[in-house]
């Protein structure tokens, strides 16, 4: 798994990535139920980068860590306001 300690864009990566496929098509990943990331994680996760961001985000809800993401999330929101 990567590591964000030496990469910091690994979490802003992981808040504006979007579940691309399923139910929750365009969902950003940090919103998918905690028992949908088990069920995915027991049928296999992805290979790649959505796989690594699906295993982290997994891990970050399991350990109940979701509000380290909230200064990112944020931050994401404003930078989207700003573009609109």
């Amino acid at each position: 798994m990567e590591s964000f300690e030496s990469d910091p864009e690994v979490l802003r990566e992981l808040v504006r990535a979007t579940m691309p496929f399923g139910q929750f098509r365009g969902e950003p990943l940090y919103r998918l139920p905690e028992a949908y990331l088990v069920w995915m994680s027991r049928q296999g996760l992805p290979r790649g980068k959505l796989g690594r961001q699906l295993a982290l985000i997994l891990e970050i809800k399991h350990n109940g860590l979701l509000g380290l993401l909230e200064p990112i999330i944020e931050q994401e929101a404003e930078a989207t306001e700003l573009d609109d």
